[in-house]
């Protein structure tokens, strides 16, 4: 009894610490005095979707109402609400709620034009990141600040916390694998903010042509690298809970493989299966919904593993864990379980080819040692926080 009042009690002083960080840490956005005045009598391009709140209210709305003059509003991948399944072209639309136009970045461009950009003095970037380089915001970030230096439109990054900012791991992106999914030579796990990372890019000369933007970044204020900070909402349909968004480096490769990583059920990210794992414990069926229309093995019966219990789901742990896609390979033996897609989330083609030849966990991981250690340096002329 003594033993199970304990670990009770422990629970609920971690609940309560959490609850504690959580409302210490302020967001960027939240420090309008600091940066609205920035904005005054500028024609004001918001980069945003739903994760840019101020407390329950959106950031397009608390701007409107300080008499800020929005003239554009660009959404990245899932949309301005954020409810748009991966990988689904966005058309550009009208905000029903304001009337201000909405220009995607995830269609058939990427990246504003001149034309976009033509009545727009400073572009405003607040996207909630997850910390993974695969996650494609950061992506867009990168696109944001390019089309900026090229059409000298100043650009002004509202920090967010990195709910994976604890820890660094994974492999660093080989330049000859560039794609959407990952464009810098940065780990899967990189261990900075958006705002850190933006200040990276320009000073790496990482953008086309080694422009740089005119760039400014507002703190967050009470965060370090430590903090352990809850979204207070999801940051896209397939990251519904933090237990995906623990997961999601170590879970997000699966999406280049024949196994489920979970879309289309109610736990993405949260499991992974395949209908020739019979031997394994946990069954479930992926179907069509919202943010997953088409998922892998849709209406078919999948056997896999739930680890919404483990210490990884609960950011008890500070590396990403192939364990589980190494343990899926070995199980199915089939030899299309990778797919093309697979050497771009990874950043290399020699993770796949570690894999394939049974080289122990342990032994990929020292691969990583000397790029993480390079990159770890390079990271510390950029943090803003502790």
């Amino acid at each position: 009894m003594f033993y199970k009042n304990t670990t009770l009690f422990i629970l609920f002083y971690l609940f309560l610490k959490i609850v504690e960080t959580n409302a210490q840490i302020i967001p960027a956005a939240h420090r309008t005095n600091i940066y609205v005045p920035m904005l005054k009598d500028k024609n004001v391009g918001i980069v945003t979707n739903h994760t840019g709140l101020i407390e329950n209210s959106h950031l397009v709305d608390s701007l409107l109402s300080l008499n800020v003059k929005i003239k554009a509003i660009f959404c990245p991948e899932h949309g301005f609400r954020g409810d748009k399944d991966a990988g689904l072209t966005i058309e550009n639309s009208t905000d029903v709620k304001t009337g201000i136009k909405i220009i995607s970045l995830y269609g058939d461009r990427k990246k504003p034009t001149a034309v976009d950009l033509r009545n727009i003095d400073i572009l405003l970037f607040d996207l909630q990141d997850v910390g993974v380089r695969f996650y494609t915001y950061i992506s867009t970030m990168h696109y944001i600040m390019e089309a900026a230096a090229e059409n000298q439109k100043r650009v002004i990054v509202l920090d967010r916390p990195n709910p994976n900012g604890f820890y660094i791991d994974g492999p660093v992106l080989d330049m000859a694998f560039t794609s959407f999914v990952g464009m810098h030579p940065i780990p899967v796990v990189y261990g900075m903010t958006i705002g850190e990372l933006a200040l990276m890019l320009n000073g790496e000369g990482w953008l086309k042509n080694k422009i740089k933007c005119s760039l400014t970044v507002i703190e967050c204020e009470n965060y370090t690298h430590t903090s352990r900070y809850i979204l207070p909402v999801p940051p896209s349909p397939n990251l519904p809970n933090m237990e995906s968004v623990y997961l999601y480096p170590s879970l997000g490769f699966f999406e280049g493989t024949v196994v489920s990583e979970g879309r289309g059920t109610n736990f993405p990210f949260q499991i992974y299966g395949h209908p020739l794992l019979k031997d394994f414990p946990f069954e479930f069926t992926p179907t069509s919904m919202p943010g997953a229309n088409q998922p892998k093995s849709k209406n078919v019966r999948c056997y896999g593993e739930d680890l919404r219990n483990t210490l990884i789901a609960k950011g008890e742990t500070s590396e990403l864990s192939l364990v589980y896609l190494i343990l899926a390979y070995q199980r199915l033996k089939l030899p299309n379980f990778f797919n093309s897609y697979f050497r771009y989330l990874a950043g290399n083609d020699k993770l796949q080819k570690q894999i394939e030849n049974g080289i122990d966990i342990e032994e990929i991981r020292a691969s990583w040692s000397d790029d993480l250690d390079r990159f770890k340096l390079l990271r510390e002329k950029y943090l803003l926080y502790k």
